[in-house]
């Protein structure tokens, strides 16, 4: 859990650093072209017995696949690294949070929005289409939690979420061909591209199999809270991206609502 994190977020360090010459979405359609083939080697899909409801499923999910590297890569060369992904841990949070009735979940809400407002509060240098951006990928993160359980009840293995992964590329190939005639590509950022789809998906959706074998769901929700962590350092350390106080703060206050709601979470057998 610990390698598949910071894999995570390095990998998204090492793309945002293809940017000035590819740009996000350069670097996001090679990133979506070597998740595709990781998650086709893996996933196997029989395409044609999929059923019509089948199919709607997974072009739901390919457009979110589509747009969520996007928004968050775009996000990420306008408000930072650390920010960004704070901003997209929303996500997940928010679907941990919803439809509870407990009065931990209500006060767990409350200090991340508390976090979320205080991220966002106004000043000279604010960046709210870049904020803006960051929730939108947060949006894609519950909806792709929520689809990916419906896809998981209606396809069996990951056929379901290769077939998407494999769609999105699809819909990446002319975007990165424009791309590349528009924007001389080196090979250093072609690598660093590469580097980002391989640290940011290839090893992430590994470790994360085989992690889910070993331990409980809840442990493995608990632990996705160090993203936003690894995100700061990283952007601090590799980027040289600073934060202030504030945003400290704030990153641990969204963090504290999410390891605390789950903590605090009747056993199950």
């Amino acid at each position: 859990m610990l390698a598949s994190s910071l894999s995570t977020q390095l990998g998204a360090a090492i793309g945002s650093l293809a940017f000035p010459v590819l740009g996000p979405v350069g670097v996001v359609a090679i990133r979506q072209y070597v998740a595709a083939a990781v998650l086709l080697a893996v996933g196997r899909p029989r395409l044609r017995s999929f059923t019509r409801d089948q199919w709607g499923l997974v072009l739901l999910l390919a457009a979110v696949f589509s747009v969520v590297n996007l928004s968050l890569y775009t996000a990420i060369d306008r408000i930072g690294l650390g920010l960004a992904v704070t901003l997209e841990f929303l996500g997940p949070l928010t679907i941990a949070l919803a439809g509870s009735r407990r009065r931990v979940d209500l006060g767990c809400a409350v200090l991340a929005v508390a976090g979320v407002v205080a991220l966002m509060r106004p000043r000279p240098t604010a960046d709210y289409l870049g904020m803006g951006l960051a929730l939108l990928a947060a949006a894609c993160w519950a909806a792709y939690i929520l689809l990916n359980r419906s896809i998981g009840q209606r396809i069996p293995g990951a056929q379901g979420t290769a077939a998407a992964a494999g769609l999105s590329a699809l819909v990446y190939l002319p975007i990165g061909a424009g791309v590349a005639v528009h924007h001389t590509p080196s090979a250093a950022a072609v690598g660093a591209a590469v580097a980002a789809g391989i640290l940011s998906s290839a090893v992430p959706f590994l470790a994360d199999l085989f992690t889910l074998r070993r331990v409980p769901a809840e442990a493995f929700g608990l632990f996705m809270s160090v993203n936003p962590v690894f995100a700061a350092a990283v952007g601090v350390l590799v980027l040289g991206q600073q934060l202030d106080m504030i945003a400290w703060l704030s990153i641990a206050a969204i963090i504290a609502a999410n390891a605390i709601s789950i903590r605090t979470q009747p056993r199950r057998a």
